[in-house]
């Protein structure tokens, strides 16, 4: 009885020595486990230059409502149309380059080229009433000075933004009538070059780090009446 009894009290004591063993704490250095480091948002860089490419489709703010050939003649009523880009819409491209001197902002200069087709109305003889209505189709090009700011969403690969500028327009076609009492006595077709102001918002979607596509809308204000017109963008952008 004895000897179990002894036996039972050093199996016991042999396991408690086993659990406060498992306890124990060592005096040096501690190992922490390290955090891992933040990934990389290489998508849109801090500081990058962007050279992008794009077309262009703009329609003008004016409802292209011209007066019939009788009504300007015989009424001198001309009617409602945009006296620039002549027509109702146009076809065109153009690109720009920025230099984004930090992740969020960047300054750029911009370029493009529009096909404006339009009508106009000739008047000969000075009130003899001959007249004609022909065809009119003329290139329209600016350069503008922006400031664009993006967003880029995390370390993803689409970035907002919203730009606006300021520059100049040429080439527009804008008929001038002249009026000698209240009849027609003549027409003029004038090519026009105007000041011009740009606002408008947008999407990039990064394919690559150097790749990406784009596709916005602006409203340009142009000088003068019945100028004005919106113009969607789709194209690509290249960054280095």
């Amino acid at each position: 009885m004895r000897k179990l009894t002894l036996g039972l009290l050093l199996v016991g004591a042999m396991m408690g020595s086993v659990a406060f063993a498992g306890t124990e704490t060592y005096s040096g250095k501690e190992m922490r486990p390290t955090a891992a480091p933040p990934p990389v948002c290489e998508w849109y860089r801090d500081t990058e230059w962007n050279v992008s490419l794009w077309g262009a489709y703009a329609f003008t703010g004016t409802e292209n409502n011209r007066a019939s050939l009788d009504d300007v003649f015989n009424n001198a009523v001309v009617g409602s149309y945009d006296q620039f880009l002549g027509g109702d819409h146009a076809w065109g491209g153009g690109g720009d380059i920025k230099y984004f001197f930090a992740r969020y902002f960047g300054v750029g200069v911009e370029g493009f080229g529009l096909a404006g087709h339009g009508t106009r109305y000739n008047f000969t003889n000075f009130g003899l009433g001959e007249f004609s209505k022909e065809s009119d189709e003329h290139w329209v090009g600016a350069a503008l000075g922006t400031l664009t700011l993006r967003y880029p969403i995390g370390c993803s690969r689409f970035a907002p933004y919203i730009w606006g500028g300021g520059g100049g327009i040429f080439g527009g076609h804008s008929d001038r009538v002249i009026r000698t009492g209240g009849s027609i006595q003549d027409i003029l077709h004038d090519e026009e070059s105007r000041a011009m102001g740009q606002a408008g918002a947008g999407m990039e979607v990064r394919i690559t780090p150097h790749v990406g596509w784009i596709a916005d809308f602006s409203w340009n204000i142009v000088d003068g009446a019945h100028n004005n017109f919106g113009m969607a963008r789709s194209g690509i952008n290249i960054s280095f």
